[in-house]
This record gives structure tokens, C-alpha cells and sequence, in this order.
């Protein structure tokens, strides 16, 4: 990366100055202690390090800092100016033509870093309850977790994606009475669900149950003959266990539509079963991590950073949701994982606390857990945000990519930071215009595209109505992307430096992104190069008279249409080759 060898340069030439006794007072330096950043002024040069900083310990004024370090660089491939305490770097166009090769070079894995430390991770996101359709808010932890994952791989980390599925408490019982209801409507029976706020609230009156109903009739017209359709016959569990089953099935057929996948789906329900909630407990209780007060059982999260302890096990023998909970994160270490990292809603936060306190107490490291925590989803239809219940009048997340689109939904709910509130406004995501940042980024690709095919296909003469034979053969375009030579760009590099700049920003980019756990900055530059490449585009014949330009710009068509391919690719947003 040309921020990394600028920053090296650097680093060398102040331990010379060092050892010279240019730098003042300064005996030492801490290595990536400075940073690399864009002049804001970019006639100032492409790249800045402000060294200002040293002054603490040289004693001397930043530019006498600056001017002693440029005296010490070797300024082979760039120039160099000193403007107070900022070091400016011009690239030239050796190291622009070499950037562009490595593109050729690497093809598919370029911007995938080397020799980086990696891990074996766990990423759990969604983890919604079996009762009912995703809402918006689901599809945005599916569209980042899936991204992230994406993103972690290219990386270079082995991920495992996992879905945590609620299944354990009440709440599917209360699915059970509710399909009873719906499924009793449809024998033409005349009843309902309660009209009693508080009561209603132990059921699930969306319509989303009524294809279920009719569904379970349709599989079960033995049962139905045999209890007479009288529904209360019929055993609760039965009912329970098959809306269940319904409700899983249509939530994994939706994640597969809308391209994530898990590598597993584990119920909390087998985690109870297999008794290692009761075996996480009981470890806690041996070495003394548990009291009882008021009849329940807490655990000591406050000696582990938490605000105040918990309960785990009620005064009725039953356990809350952080008894499973710390079960459940055990198992994850215990299956060998280096990194845990959890995609949570923001309503959680109060939670994150307990949960590492937890790991802590049974003797692992707490900072092995990561949560990141996401703020919510607010619709925009003309102009307006509108509300979304969770159990009835539900905007769901089936209906959206119906309304959008699979690619236009995953690029919104990725284009946010995590810790912002994300406004999809759907007008905009179905415009066919440059206002729709995916349609815009996805066009540059296609625009890519259609240029490469114009450079090797015949056309005719709108006027005369000759053919015109193409400027390329295919094989001279095979051979420009398979054998490439750098040597043609460096002769006309004037005009494309700040789309080259743009392309090499994707291996820091992908860095940053993955270490930060980013996505939103991969819909960033995404978004940036394409501009750059439109922007290249209307001020730059591509297809000119002489062959060597032409090839020497079409590599660069070739360069913008494989780095947009990879960022996309990380999103899972297709990138189209016609628009």
C-alpha cells in the first residue's frame, strides 16, 4: 500500500535523523505512532504525515522536524515538500503503473493482505425468534453480518456464521395458541384474539399465521378427521412444534433469497437438553459465583465490570435469559473459537456487561467477545418514516426486497455506520438514477463493461450504415488482462492519476474495514471510485486512433471493473454486466 510504504519511508529516515542527532532531544521513536492522511489541498500532494507530534520529545519546531526527516528519505518514486509540520508526498508515475499492474496480478485476490495474524471467529447475527417474519430491522443485522463475514474472509479469517435460535421460552406457546386461533377462523369458527390489551399481548395476531392455518389443515387432514376438527383435540405441543417448523422454514428460505447464509442454525432449545445450561451453572456455583437473596439465585456480575448483579434462576426454579445466554457463549469457546463476535440491537447494551462478566467468571478471557451494537431501521415512504409494529400491521423484510430488490436492500442496510440510525428511503433505492448510490455504483461497473465490449466488437455507422471494424481482436484484449505491461499506462497517466490513487485506496480500505469491523466504508469507496471512474470517463476518450493509448486506458477500464466486482462481491450485491 503506498500510505504503508510512505509511512515506512518515513519511519527509517527519523530513525537516521535519530542516530545523527538531527531530531534534537528525540532518542527514540515508537514505531506507527504517526499517520498517514490526504492533504485537504490536494495541489499540496496525495498523501500527508504530520510529524508534529515529535516535537514533545525533540524539543525543536515541526519543521525543523519535517525538513530533517525529508533530508533522509530516499525519494525514489515520489517527490517530496515540507509545509510546517506536514510531510507532502507526490506519487509519480513508476509507482501509479506498478499499482495498477498489481491489479493484473492479483486479479480476484487483490486487496487481500499478506502475512496478517488470523483467527478462527465466530460471527452470530439475526438471531431472531421462530414467530414471525423478519421485520426491517432483521434485514440490516442479515445484510451486515453476511457483509462482515464476506469482508472478514477476504481478509483472511476462517468465519463461521451462527444463528441463534430463541426456541426455549414462552414465546412458542404463545405462537401454538395463536395458529390455534387461525387455524379454528378458517374452519369457519367465530373467534378471535383477545381485544384486552394486557391479554393480547400473550399471542401473535399478524395475518402472517393465516397461510399457516391453512397450511397445517392441508398437511394434517387425518388429524383433522380423526379429532372431528375439533381444534382444542388436538395436543398444544403438536401445534407448537409444527408453527414452529413453518416459521424457521420461511425465515431460512428468505435469508437464502436475500444471499446469507449460516453455517449454523442452534437451537437454544438443544442447549437446555444436552444439559450445559445446568453444566455452566453448576460450575458457577462451585467456585462461588452464585448467592441466593429473595429466593432466586444472582450471580456476582458487579466483581467483573458489570453495574450490579444478576439473577439467573428465579424464585420459582426458573432461569432467566442470561442463564442460557452464558451457557451458550461458554459453548462457543469451548468449540475452539479465538473470537467471538455478536451483532446486537442497541436496546442490548445494558446486556454486554453481563455477558463478558460471565466468561470471566468461568475462566475465560472476556475480551475475547466483541458485540457490536446496531441502531435501528427507519422507513422512508414519500418523504414520511413510517412506524412498524412487531405483531400486526408489520412491515416486513420479504415486503421490502419485493419493493427494492435484493441488491438495492442489502446495499442500504450496509450504507450506514452500525452505530447510526439508517433511513431507507425507498423512492430512492428504486430510482434508475445517479441520486440511488447502488444504482450509480452498479452502472460504473456495467459502463466498465459496455466500453471492454465496444473495444473488441464491430459496430455500424449510424449514418452510412458501414461497419466499423472493432479497434481490438479479443485475444489482443485477453492478452492485455493475462499478460499485462506496465509500461503502457506510464505513458499516459496524466489524466487517470486520482482514479489510480482511488483504485490502490481499496487494499487500505480492506484493511481498515476489516479491523474496524466497517462495512459501511466498503459501500464508501464503492461509491468513491465509481465517481472517479465517471468523472475519468467524461473527460477522457477511452477508444481513440492510436492503439497503445487505447490499451493503455482500457487497462484502466479493466482495473475499475475488477476492483468494483470485489468490492460488491463483499456485500453480496451483484454486479451487472448491462444496465
Amino acid at each position: 500500500m503506498l500510505k504503508d510504504l510512505y509511512l515506512k519511508e518515513v519511519e527509517k529516515a527519523i530513525d537516521t535523523a535519530i542516530k545523527a542527532g538531527k531530531l534534537g532531544q528525540m532518542t527514540e521513536y515508537t514505531a506507527n505512532s504517526l499517520n498517514v492522511e490526504k492533504p485537504k489541498n490536494p495541489e499540496f500532494g496525495d498523501f500527508a504525515i504530520n510529524v508534529s507530534s515529535l516535537a514533545r520529545n525533540a524539543r525543536i519546531a515541526p519543521p525543523q522536524i519535517a525538513n530533517a526527516i525529508v533530508e533522509n528519505l530516499k525519494k525514489e518514486g515520489y517527490e517530496v515538500s515540507v509545509m510546517g509540520g506536514f510531510i507532502n508526498f507526490k506519487t509519480g508515475k513508476e509507482l501509479l503503473a506498478k499499482a495498477i499492474e498489481e491489479i493484473f496480478i492479483e486479479k480476484e485476490n487483490y486487496g487481500k493482505p499478506k502475512n496478517v495474524k488470523t483467527e478462527k471467529i465466530n460471527l452470530e447475527y439475526v438471531s431472531a425468534n421462530p414467530t414471525g417474519p423478519f421485520h426491517i430491522g432483521h434485514g440490516r443485522w442479515a445484510a451486515m453480518g453476511s457483509a462482515l463475514a464476506n469482508l472478514l474472509k477476504f481478509y483472511g479469517h476462517d468465519v463461521y456464521q451462527e444463528f441463534y435460535i430463541n426456541d426455549a421460552g414462552s414465546q412458542i406457546q404463545k405462537l401454538g395458541n395463536s395458529l390455534k386461533i387461525r387455524i379454528k377462523q378458517e374452519l369457519g369458527e367465530n373467534v378471535d384474539f383477545p381485544t384486552d390489551e394486557v391479554e393480547r399481548k400473550n399471542f401473535y395476531p399478524g395475518d402472517y399465521l393465516v397461510p399457516v392455518a391453512k397450511k397445517f389443515l392441508e398437511d394434517n387432514k387425518e388429524l383433522m378427521q380423526k379429532v372431528q376438527n375439533d381444534v382444542d383435540k388436538i395436543d398444544l405441543q403438536l401445534v407448537c412444534d409444527y408453527a414452529k417448523a413453518e416459521m424457521e422454514r420461511l425465515q431460512r428460505a428468505l435469508l437464502d433469497n436475500f444471499r446469507v447464509h449460516f453455517d449454523k442454525f442452534y437451537s437454544e432449545l438443544t442447549l437446555h437438553q444436552s444439559g450445559k445450561v445446568e453444566e455452566s451453572y453448576k460450575k458457577l456455583e462451585e467456585s462461588g459465583k452464585l448467592y441466593e437473596k429473595e429466593g432466586a439465585i444472582w450471580f456476582k456480575s458487579s466483581e467483573y465490570g458489570d453495574d450490579e448483579d444478576r439473577v439467573i434462576k428465579k424464585a420459582d426454579g426458573s432461569n432467566t435469559y442470561l442463564t442460557a445466554d452464558i451457557a451458550y457463549h461458554k459453548d462457543k469457546l469451548d468449540r475452539g473459537f479465538d473470537r467471538l463476535i455478536n451483532i446486537w440491537g442497541a436496546d442490548h447494551h445494558g446486556y454486554v456487561a453481563r455477558v463478558k462478566a460471565s466468561i470471566e467468571a468461568l475462566g475465560y478471557d472476556p475480551n475475547k467477545l466483541e458485540v457490536l451494537l446496531g441502531q435501528l431501521v427507519n422507513l422512508v415512504i414519500n418523504g414520511e418514516q413510517t412506524r412498524m409494529g412487531k405483531r400486526k400491521n408489520m412491515i416486513t423484510l420479504d415486503d421490502l426486497i419485493e419493493e427494492v430488490g435484493v441488491d438495492a436492500t442489502r446495499f442500504w442496510m450496509c450504507m450506514r455506520d452500525i452505530d447510526n440510525t439508517l433511513d431507507f428511503d425507498i423512492e430512492l433505492a428504486k430510482k434508475s438514477t445517479d441520486e440511488n448510490p447502488v444504482f450509480y455504483v452498479q452502472y460504473a461497473h456495467a459502463r466498465a463493461c459496455s466500453i471492454l465490449r465496444n473495444a473488441v466488437n464491430d459496430r455500424k455507422d449510424t449514418q452510412t450504415g458501414e461497419t466499423i471494424k472493432a479497434p481490438l481482436t479479443q485475444e489482443e484484449l485477453d492478452n492485455l488482462v493475462n499478460n499485462y505491461d506496465k509500461t503502457l499506462i506510464e505513458n499516459d497517466i496524466d489524466n487517470a492519476k486520482k482514479l489510480i490513487l482511488k483504485l490502490e485506496e481499496f487494499k487500505s480500505t480492506i484493511v481498515n474495514s476489516a479491523k474496524n469491523r466497517t462495512v459501511y466504508t466498503i459501500c464508501r469507496y464503492v461509491q468513491e471510485l465509481a465517481s472517479e471512474f465517471h468523472s475519468f470517463y467524461n473527460a477522457t476518450r477511452v477508444i481513440t486512433d492510436d492503439k497503445q493509448t487505447t490499451l493503455a486506458r482500457l487497462s484502466l477500464v479493466w482495473a475499475v471493473k475488477s476492483v468494483l466486482e470485489q468490492g460488491l462481491g463483499i456485500l453480496a450485491v451483484s454486479a451487472p454486466e448491462h444496465m
